[in-house]
Formats: C-alpha cells, sequence, structure tokens
C-alpha cells in the first residue's frame, strides 16, 4: 500500500505539472554545396522526452483490461477514502464515509461504454472526437476530483477490450485567470517534452490558430488539446501509437463501408421513373443530425 501510494501521489505531481507529446523533426538534407559552407550548421531534430510521457500513464498501462483498471481504481478510492476515514472517530460518520467510496466505484463501473452503433449522450460530447462506433471501442470514465466539484475526468478507451488510450480534461478554473490560455498551456507542454508539433485550425476570418500540441515517440502519442472555447478546459490525449494506427484504420474502412451502403439503397429505393424529391429525403436527412 505504500509503494501504491508513492507512486500515485508522484503520478499526481506530474500529472498536474503539465503535458503533452513531440513530434520528432526530421531535419532537412543540405545540397553538396551547402555541405561545404563551415559557417551553415544542419538543424538538431527535436528530442522526446519518452521517460517524463511514460509518467503521464501513472499506475495504468496500455494493454490492461476494463477489470484491471476498475481494480487499480478501487485501490486509489480505498487510499482517498481511508484518510477521511481516520479524520473522525464518530462510527456513523465511518459508515458514511464508506457508502460513498463504495457509490464512487459503482459509478465508476456503471460509465462502461461499448460503441456498437446506438447513440449515447458521448456522441455530443466532449469527448464526441475520440470514439467511433462498430470498431471495437469501448470506454469507461473516472471523475478524478468529484470531491471539489472539478470537471477533471480521465476517459479510459479500449480497443478490443484492451486500453490503448487515455484522454483527461483538466479544468482550468484551478489556474489564475492570467494562466488561463492555451499558450500558456502550450508553454508548460514545450518546456517539459519538446517542441512539439503545433496544429493549427483556419479560422472563419482566415486567420491560423493553434488548435493542439503534437508529441510522438515509439511507445507513446501524447497530444495537448485546447478546448477551452467550447468547454472552458484544456485535453491531454495519451495513446498506444501502435494501437491506435489500428483502430483509425477499422474507423476508415467502416466509414467506406458506409458509403458504399448509402450508394447501392439510393439506388435501389423508390422509383426509378420518378425524378428526385426533396420530401422523401427530408427525413433521412433529420435523422442523419439528431
Amino acid at each position: 500500500m505504500r509503494a501504491l501510494t508513492k507512486s500515485t501521489r508522484s503520478w499526481r505531481t506530474t500529472f498536474f505539472a503539465a503535458f503533452f507529446l513531440v513530434a520528432c523533426l526530421t531535419p532537412s538534407v543540405a545540397d553538396a554545396k551547402r555541405r561545404k559552407k563551415r559557417n551553415r550548421k544542419r538543424p538538431v531534430a527535436a528530442k522526446v522526452n519518452t521517460q517524463a510521457l511514460g509518467q503521464l500513464m501513472g499506475p495504468f498501462a496500455f494493454g490492461m483490461s476494463k477489470d484491471k483498471i476498475l481494480k487499480l481504481l478501487s485501490q486509489q478510492l480505498d487510499e482517498r477514502y481511508a484518510d477521511k476515514i481516520k479524520e473522525t472517530n464518530d462510527v456513523y460518520q465511518q459508515d458514511k464515509i464508506r457508502l460513498q467510496k463504495k457509490n464512487a466505484l459503482k459509478k465508476i463501473r456503471s460509465s462502461y461504454r461499448e460503441f456498437k452503433g446506438a447513440k449515447t449522450g458521448w456522441d455530443v460530447s466532449i469527448i464526441d472526437d475520440q470514439f467511433a462506433h462498430n470498431t471495437g471501442e469501448a470506454m469507461l470514465v473516472y471523475w478524478e476530483n468529484n470531491a471539489d466539484g472539478k470537471d477533471q475526468r480521465r476517459f479510459f478507451f479500449f480497443h478490443d477490450g484492451e486500453l490503448y488510450k487515455m484522454f483527461i480534461t483538466l479544468d482550468t478554473s484551478m489556474l489564475p485567470e492570467g494562466q488561463r490560455s492555451f499558450e500558456f498551456f502550450k508553454g508548460l507542454m514545450t518546456k517539459r517534452y519538446g517542441a512539439g508539433k503545433i496544429v493549427t485550425e483556419k479560422k472563419r476570418s482566415g486567420e491560423e490558430i493553434p488548435v493542439l500540441v503534437d508529441w510522438q515517440s515509439p511507445k507513446f502519442h501524447v497530444q495537448a488539446i485546447d478546448k477551452l472555447h467550447f468547454y472552458g478546459i484544456f485535453c491531454l490525449s495519451i495513446a498506444n501509437p501502435k494501437v491506435e494506427s489500428i483502430v483509425m484504420t477499422a474507423r476508415d474502412a467502416n466509414k467506406e463501408a458506409k458509403k458504399s451502403n448509402a450508394v447501392i439503397n439510393s439506388m435501389l429505393e423508390g422509383d426509378n421513373d420518378a425524378p428526385p424529391s426533396l420530401d422523401m429525403n427530408k427525413g433521412a436527412i433529420d435523422r442523419s443530425i439528431k
């Protein structure tokens, strides 16, 4: 238990300190003439701090099953509530705290979802771009700081029953006003993990704005994501790059299959001699956006 406590606290300290992953930048190859110039230096590729990235995993490991994750979370809850029980000698209060711990674990268990096609509340949420249906994906969520009301959650994503990604939401209300910006957050991440790849998005005005920082290594793919505008939080994604690639391939194949089915259905449905009707298609469009 002491070992667990030490590793857990170390993980939490690292977790609050900073996050995110760095794409190795391959230096360009100078031509023969440039090589002759003594005053010109070849650019140095950015190095990924693999050890620091690994610390983001805490006590968890890729490949773990849902039951293994639940066991570790149960141990963390035991640790958290044990301190609360020690703070009082009131037997009634101690029983009440034990019940709170039991309900907290029950809440985690009940959060498990397998994405098999049926719509869930998560399909329009902060994680709606983190999963897809009918690709062997599932999710478990742990509200890390529900005791103080912070919107800080750790989502565990599984593929074929094994953990391959964690997605963490960070409540910016715990930061001073002047630090509630992605620029500040990006600075923390870059300082700890190096000059990651900055991914931008073009606004309607034409302005390019950074939306995430990306780091990659053979073992970890980490992203620091800006969701401050819509949700008021920053996010951290930590994934197994090999399994993530398999998942993305499955998603692409699933999309192609849906496109193929849509074309076939449109050819088979309705009267071939009748012109297309907007009213006939209206129901399908309405269903697709609900």
